[in-house]
């Protein structure tokens, strides 16, 4: 937490007074990726909707609960629940994901253990 109204200046308050005057552009989401388990992956994979390249995948992971899970980092427009997005891995082919909700966990164990 921050209180920009003090009167001291400090590293970062130009950059936090134009997000809060222009609000918020990115946003780091949580995505289900589908496909065969992917290994551990911290690469920047490109990430698009349709034709268009909209962001990166900044880490990606197999989970033996949730399957192929991930971060990716996208403007606001695309980071609804439920979105669409191509994950496009090298050598892997186009993957298909969507947006869903951070963090990973099961919290009412509904997710059955095998």
């Amino acid at each position: 937490m921050v209180d920009m109204l003090q009167e001291g200046d400090f590293i970062g308050k130009e950059a936090l007074e134009r997000i809060k005057a222009d609000g918020v552009k990115q946003k780091l989401i949580g995505i289900k990726i589908e496909g065969v388990p992917i290994e551990f992956n911290m690469t920047k994979w490109p990430v698009s909707t349709g034709s268009k390249d909209v962001g990166i995948v900044t880490s990606a992971v197999y989970s033996p609960r949730f399957g192929n899970i991930g971060y990716a980092w996208l403007p606001i427009e695309y980071t609804g629940l439920g979105t669409s997005l191509t994950i496009h891995p090298p050598k892997k082919g186009d993957l298909r994901a969507e947006v869903v909700k951070k963090p990973f966990v099961d919290p009412k164990k509904d997710i059955p253990k095998s």
